[in-house]
């Protein structure tokens, strides 16, 4: 943990808000908290956050709405904590951006574990790359993505926005060109577990990624699904 973590819980439910800015602040994080979408923004404002912990059910703007919002805006790390349970609550949500998902009502203990996750693993990515400026750059049908600094540039020249886990599976992807990889080795190369990822992560995230990649989403070139293993990342890749 770094001293500037700032953490901003979103939740209006005040009750809710006090205890876990108590705990996560026990922690040593710089904690803030909102009741709203307009209490967020404000927040937001005013400096540098680099976690979110949004709930779904929001006065005015719900959760899932500002989750889009944030992550159309910037890369910050996004938790999504909500009383509700359903399956297709949890993939939405996914699908929005966040980077994970803890249902109501929640141990703080775990909570913890899963804001660790989400900074580490935005924070210690390049990290773990290799110091080589000749690694530091791949090519691939036409796409730059800069290991180092995280920037992904299309075939057209345009920067495009990745998150945090977009970023890690593109990377596992970059890394193991051409090689079956099965959802089981994905999480592993692209979260390492640390956060007790859901059955559909991989497949919301390559989702979302074909969304960015590919010139048919529906048609996948350079992502491909190996039915019944995983996926295979076609295109050539070429270290500059």
């Amino acid at each position: 943990m770094k001293a500037t973590d700032h953490i901003l819980v979103v939740d209006d439910q005040k009750e809710i808000c006090e205890v876990v800015q108590q705990y996560l602040s026990s922690e040593g994080y710089r904690v803030s908290v909102a009741n709203d979408g307009g209490g967020m923004r404000r927040v937001m404002a005013q400096g540098a956050v680099d976690l979110v912990i949004l709930d779904l059910m929001l006065p005015g703007e719900d959760g899932l709405t500002l989750a889009r919002q944030l992550r159309e805006e910037s890369t910050v790390g996004i938790i999504i904590l909500t009383g509700r349970g359903e399956t297709v609550d949890r993939i939405i949500g996914l699908e929005m951006g966040a980077d994970d998902y803890l249902p109501k009502p929640f141990h703080l203990r775990e909570l913890l574990a899963r804001v660790k996750s989400v900074l580490r693993r935005a924070s210690s990515r390049a990290q773990k790359e290799p110091p080589s400026s000749a690694r530091a750059r791949a090519r691939f049908a036409g796409w730059h993505l800069d290991l180092a600094t995280r920037e992904l540039v299309s075939p057209e020249g345009g920067e495009v926005r990745l998150t945090t886990g977009e970023f890690d599976l593109l990377a596992a992807f970059v890394n193991n060109a051409n090689q079956v990889l099965s959802r089981d080795r994905l999480l592993d190369l692209a979260r390492n577990r640390e956060a007790g990822p859901f059955d559909r992560t991989i497949d919301v995230q390559v989702g979302r990624l074909r969304r960015k990649l590919e010139p048919d989403p529906a048609k996948p070139t350079i992502i491909k699904t190996v039915r019944g293993t995983g996926y295979i990342f076609t295109p050539t890749v070429e270290v500059v």
